[in-house]
């Protein structure tokens, strides 16, 4: 009787624990080095077992090329640094990167029309980034947009990696509580929910927030990089296809 109490006991303590592993294990970002394998190889194959893989880029001014407002440095912004470096690994493979981000816009609008200016282009990737603009939706209406894009790649089986905002200078990055910062750790909640690729762009800039003349020099304006910054969002970026 004892012993079948002492088994009783140890079973009710491993229900608990065996619950928590499955879901911390639900509630992980994807792996970076597993996460596109299936791309990666589509990458390798050599004409004529090749065919051309679509990358599209969702969101606001930063993707959509914007430098210092009204100027749009197109070659110059992450979506094409990021196909340059890739055209490096795989010079094999034939990609399309498509850019439908638009300037001024947020995830409430951008959600609207994924299904109309995204999903058309049967992407093989997409890229999310919207929260330096989420801010004048708020967080509950962003994380139902965001929520909305992620569902209708995923049901369709396409690969999602999110970003975290870029930099705003006049954000005061002192401030643990700062709006950004919320964002920033609403789209690692939605990542880690879907099991969905993370690029975590504003803890690549961390490094500069203590000094802002430093982090101006990475800046064409005040809320959108220059081909400096840009050129670090790609290189976290890329990292997911090495």
């Amino acid at each position: 009787m004892y012993s079948n109490n002492i088994l009783r006991m140890r079973t009710l303590l491993f229900i608990p624990i065996l619950f928590f592993a499955i879901w911390t294990h639900a509630q992980t970002v994807a792996d970076p080095a597993t996460y596109l394998n299936d791309l990666k190889l589509e990458m390798q194959k050599e004409w004529p077992k090749n065919r051309t893989i679509n990358i599209v880029f969702h969101g606001h001014s930063v993707p959509a090329g914007y430098f210092k407002t009204p100027q749009v440095n197109t070659l110059g912004a992450y979506p094409n640094l990021f196909l340059k470096k890739l055209k490096t690994i795989y010079p094999l493979a034939v990609v399309n990167v498509i850019v439908t981000a638009i300037g001024g816009e947020n995830s409430v609008k951008g959600a609207e029309r994924f299904e109309r200016d995204v999903l058309i282009h049967k992407p093989d990737l997409i890229l999310i980034d919207y929260s330096l603009n989420d801010r004048g939706v708020g967080l509950e209406k962003a994380y139902s947009a965001w929520n909305q894009m992620i569902k209708s790649a995923k049901d369709q089986g396409i690969k999602v990696i999110l970003l975290t905002p870029s930099p705003d200078q006049n954000v005061n990055y002192a401030d643990p509580a700062n709006e950004l910062r919320k964002h920033a750790d609403q789209v690692r909640k939605l990542a880690s929910e879907n099991q969905l690729g993370l690029v975590d762009i504003y803890q690549a800039f961390e490094f500069l927030y203590p000094d802002k003349e430093q982090l101006s020099k990475y800046m064409s304006q005040v809320n959108h990089p220059n081909e400096l910054g840009h050129e670090l969002i790609a290189n976290e970026l890329i990292k997911w296809v090495q």
